[in-house]
């Protein structure tokens, strides 16, 4: 998908999605991509306001983002169950326990509408630092299912060669790389051709399918968040979005889609990574691991460590709680 939330509007969003994903599965799709924080804003203000200018703008985009789980993700799995297709999607996700903590997370659903599970942006990228707090190890994780294993990454995740790296090396076959449409970068950095670059190296060097389904920007956008002319310039300039797919070699497969709203679509075939990897499998046979080791530590990480005799009556998932010496299984 190539598309544009209904800017700050989550119930008008989710239903466009919901839509979108009923669409794209009447044309056979089996396997659909959104843009990062689809549901339901990028926080263009981090670009071209100062940080105090940009607060409200943060406060209205924590009341806009979603609890997970919750009635919107419930939406979106039902969608998802409906059209009976995976659904890869970006959404803005509040800490459930920080009033004011967000994260850019990316939600895996399966065909049968089960969450499969979240990955929370491990960096947030240069202004976005302003909005998101980052990610852990514990949503680096590749799904398997019907139609491959599936990993994914959000927007400039994808340039993190040992976040790429560590995905493959969980045997990712088909790879989401979301991202949002990026006018307000310096003048001499061009979005399409990044995105192109980055999709192009993961698919080549992993010998893997790479989905490319980037944001939309369009005149409510500009015109809701554009506070001066010098930001409507910014945000109004164009060769900022890209999507399309990427094969096994690297090339496109696809004709792409640049600035526009509509949908990609592309018949892809697993096996056609079996003959590359002959020549280069760099989680295999092209690879020294007597020479090279990643870890990855994929242990959640706790705000708090309650150290305790007695467990709570609710343990809330995000703490971690340490038995005391006494305790008795």
């Amino acid at each position: 998908m190539q598309a544009a939330p209904e800017f700050l509007d989550t119930p008008a969003t989710v239903d466009k999605a919901c839509r979108l994903i009923a669409e794209a599965s009447a044309h056979g799709a089996e396997l659909i991509a959104f843009p990062e924080v689809f549901v339901s804003a990028y926080p263009y203000w981090n670009w071209t306001m100062t940080p105090v200018e940009g607060g409200p703008w943060f406060e209205k985009l924590f009341h806009a983002a979603i609890d997970i789980p919750g009635p919107e993700v419930a939406a979106l799995c039902a969608a998802a169950r409906a059209a009976d297709a995976h659904v890869v999607i970006g959404v803005n996700e509040r800490d459930p326990y920080s009033l004011g903590t967000l994260y850019n997370s990316v939600l895996f659903i399966s065909n049968t509408g089960e969450l499969l599970g979240v990955h929370r942006k491990l960096v947030p990228t240069w202004a976005e630092k302003l909005t998101w707090a980052g990610g852990d190890g514990s949503s680096l994780r590749v799904y398997d299912t019907g139609i491959g294993r599936l990993g994914g990454l959000a927007c400039g995740e994808n340039t993190n060669t040992l976040a790429r790296f560590s995905l493959l090396a969980q045997g990712e076959q088909v790879h989401i790389a979301n991202y949002i449409a990026l006018p307000v970068a310096p003048a001499e950095y061009d979005m399409v051709e990044a995105i192109k670059t980055r999709a192009a190296a993961h698919s080549f060097e992993g010998k893997v399918f790479t989905i490319v389904a980037c944001a939309a920007i369009t005149d409510q956008i500009v015109d809701t968040v554009a506070h001066n002319e010098a930001a409507r310039a910014l945000l109004e300039r164009p060769h900022s979005a890209f999507s399309g797919i990427f094969g096994p070699d690297g090339r496109l497969i696809t004709t792409p889609l640049i600035d526009e709203e509509g949908i990609v679509y592309a018949d892809i075939d697993i096996n056609a990574s079996i003959q590359p990897k002959q020549m280069h499998d760099i989680i295999g046979h092209y690879n020294r691991f007597d020479i090279f080791q990643l870890s990855v530590n994929q242990q959640p990480q706790s705000s708090v460590v309650l150290n305790s005799h007695q467990a709570p009556t609710f343990p809330p998932p995000h703490f971690t709680e340490v038995p005391g010496e006494t305790e008795t299984a």
